[in-house]
């Protein structure tokens, strides 16, 4: 193994802060470099979506990603047991007869692989996804490389957690910055109209979220469309019967 590759490889992993992170050369780097340190014939990474479900992010070879896919359409095979599991899941060879995996088992011994281990991408008790090695001959991992093979998921899961968490954050800011600014429109438009129609400012505040309601439009619209107005378009109070 190379150490150099080694050690280049976990910084790249770790390394998630630069403003243009790409996840998805991000997994590329991770499938890649996993064939080539572990002596892997191919590499693949499964992901779960926000809904739970399985899909497939990454693969070092066409081979191995259509392995992937179909294992996830047929709900069948070591990722999938590993991803529920949070537990690595070794199939030593494919070719067995008793297969805990037969359709799985036969596409990939199809495709070119004899033999799969399944690590799982997790933090604690979260399970993100797995990385999935697969090599053409019947030949186990060493217990070295499966220990250097988790490493590379684990590092990489912390990498994606920290992104999406970073994602979230900015989300968020943007939300509120939104919410702020919207704020703003809608204290301006409250004035105006005030103004132009004679009103305290809870009653105008009052026409304009009964126009948007009845209209169907978002608050922070009609007041924007309310202020950028320079004629008094806008719906009147409506006013009451006298008494009787």
């Amino acid at each position: 193994m190379d150490p150099e590759l080694l050690s280049d490889t976990f910084v790249g992993l770790a390394d998630t802060m630069v403003a243009d992170f790409d996840v998805i050369d991000f997994l590329h780097m991770l499938t890649d470099r996993s064939v080539a340190l572990l002596a892997a014939s191919a590499a693949g990474v499964v992901l779960a979506d926000p809904r739970g479900e399985l899909r497939v992010a990454a693969a070092s070879s066409e081979a191995a990603g259509l392995v992937e896919l179909f294992q996830i359409q047929n709900d069948q095979g070591p990722c999938l047991d590993c991803f529920r599991t949070g537990q690595p899941v070794t199939a030593a060879d494919l070719a067995d007869a008793d297969q805990r995996w037969p359709r799985f088992a036969a596409a990939a011994v199809q495709a070119g692989f004899r033999t799969v281990e399944a690590l799982p991408m997790r933090l604690r008790d979260q399970v993100v996804g797995a990385l999935n090695l697969f090599r053409a001959a019947p030949s186990p991992f060493a217990a070295a490389d499966l220990r250097i093979g988790q490493a590379l998921a684990d590092v990489a899961t912390i990498g994606l957690l920290q992104e999406r968490s970073l994602r979230r954050t900015e989300i968020l800011a943007e939300q509120l910055q939104g919410a702020l600014n919207s704020r703003v429109i809608i204290e301006q438009a409250k004035g105006k109209l005030a103004e132009r129609l004679g009103l305290d400012m809870d009653a105008s505040f009052k026409l304009l979220r009964d126009h948007a309601r009845n209209s169907n439009q978002r608050l922070t619209d009609v007041a924007r469309q309310f202020v950028g107005s320079a004629a008094a378009d806008f719906p009147p109070p409506a006013r009451r019967s006298p008494r009787a």
